[in-house]
């Protein structure tokens, strides 16, 4: 296995947390061990809202998230929900920022956490311990 790669992703901005999507299923399709780490207002990006995905509230303008998801898929670029469920076949390690979520307001014990992704709830210490190895990457 060649060096790993884990990525912070803190913007709440959809095009960087879907690049970082990308980067971490690619690192995992190359046989690199991925962790992604979704902290500050990303932490939306794996929680459910009033059967809504949590990625519809991340900033995209001028159209929003769904908007802009629906013009990469036309592209044929993987959309959010696609490469979503390509870290959890990749076995990419994924874990939510505990701070970042009372900071939010959400709630890790409710049912806003989407349970289809294996999410570990952890803090900064966590993540620089189990998860960040290798190269970090900031998103």
């Amino acid at each position: 296995m060649t060096e790993a790669l884990s990525i912070a992703v803190h913007a709440g901005e959809f095009d960087r947390v879907h690049y970082a999507l990308v980067m971490a299923s690619a690192a995992a399709a190359s046989d690199r061990a991925a962790t992604l780490f979704f902290t500050g207002r990303a932490v939306h990006a794996v929680t459910r809202s009033n059967d809504q995905p949590g990625w519809h509230a991340l900033a995209a303008p001028p159209d929003g998230a769904p908007a802009r998801d629906q013009a990469l898929r036309a592209r044929r670029i993987a959309g959010f929900e696609e490469l979503l469920s390509a870290c959890v076949e990749l076995k990419v390690h994924m874990m939510v920022c505990e701070m970042a979520l009372r900071a939010e307001g959400l709630d890790a014990g409710a049912a806003m956490l989407r349970h289809d992704l294996a999410l570990e709830v952890a803090g900064v210490v966590s993540f620089l311990n189990r998860g960040a190895r290798g190269a970090l990457l900031f998103v």
